[in-house]
């Protein structure tokens, strides 16, 4: 089969600015489309009128957008007309919508792929990055090799919603890291500390050693591994909302530890009454 080289991206934000610079980069033939004009700038690519037109010039269409709502916009005027198309629905959203939408477009005719870019904009292209895509393996197949230069491909299964599936699990666990790592930022911040000193020397290596294992420790049930000792974590975790507190920290930037300690002491509860 012959490789899928001509790419269109609609949707010119950081990210689709970012997948078409790297599909551009690779020397792939790209057509790109936004629904504001004039972001096109410097990329290198054809520009189309319409959103149709950008999906008639390629043979494969990725998609881009703020939401699933703003994809319905853009594809339900020119949805008749896209029989045998083949797009790439990359649009962040939750998992229902994004089956809702793959039985939706699917009934036009369309070849359809949904997915979930697990990067942000300056690491498209980078090593680490890479992008999960569900749906009909075959056509995973056929379009990675094109696809590969905005990121490493991944299939992430059959059902259409396993990629935005993913995608939220896993933005859920970037973003608790994202809010302790401003609450213990701004704590040190809070006492006088050297902030750069404990973001190199301290956080960073701690982190690197923790990840891995409260990923592994991790549960559906948000039961706490025994090896964990909930009732030590417990308490070490009121510790740090109180000096929190005494430190002058906003109640705001605890929440994430709240969360915790409430999980800490379900499980508490639960061994106790299984005793």
């Amino acid at each position: 089969m012959v490789r899928m080289t001509t790419i269109s991206i609609l949707g010119l934000g950081a990210m689709g600015r970012a997948l078409a610079a790297a599909l551009v980069n690779a020397g792939h033939d790209v057509t790109v489309w936004n629904r504001t004009p004039g972001k096109d700038g410097g990329l290198g690519a054809r520009t189309a009128a319409s959103a149709q037109e950008a999906i008639e010039a390629s043979d494969i269409a990725v998609v881009c957008l703020l939401d699933d709502a703003s994809v319905r916009e853009t594809l339900a005027p020119i949805a008749p007309n896209l029989s045998g198309r083949l797009i790439v629905n990359l649009t962040n959203g939750s998992a229902r919508q994004a089956r809702e939408l793959a039985k939706w477009i699917t009934g036009y005719g369309v070849r359809y792929l949904a997915g979930g870019i697990m990067a942000v904009p300056f690491t498209v292209a980078t090593e680490g990055a890479f992008i999960l895509y569900s749906g009909p393996r075959e056509l995973f197949d056929e379009v990675a090799p094109a696809l590969a230069p905005m990121a490493r491909p991944q299939w992430a299964g059959e059902d259409h919603g396993f990629a935005a599936l993913y995608d939220m699990a896993a933005l859920s666990g970037m973003y608790g890291i994202t809010a302790g790592a401003h609450h213990a930022i701004r704590l040190v911040h809070a006492e006088g500390g050297d902030v750069e000193a404990f973001r190199q020397d301290v956080l960073r290596p701690w982190m690197d050693q923790m990840l891995s294992i409260q990923i592994d420790g991790a549960t559906p049930s948000g039961a706490i591994p025994a090896e964990f000792n909930a009732q030590m974590q417990a308490v070490a975790l009121q510790t740090m909302i109180d000096n929190s507190a005494e430190s002058g920290v906003a109640e705001t930037m605890t929440g994430h530890l709240s969360a915790v300690l409430w999980m800490m002491r379900r499980s508490i509860e639960n061994a106790e009454r299984n005793r």
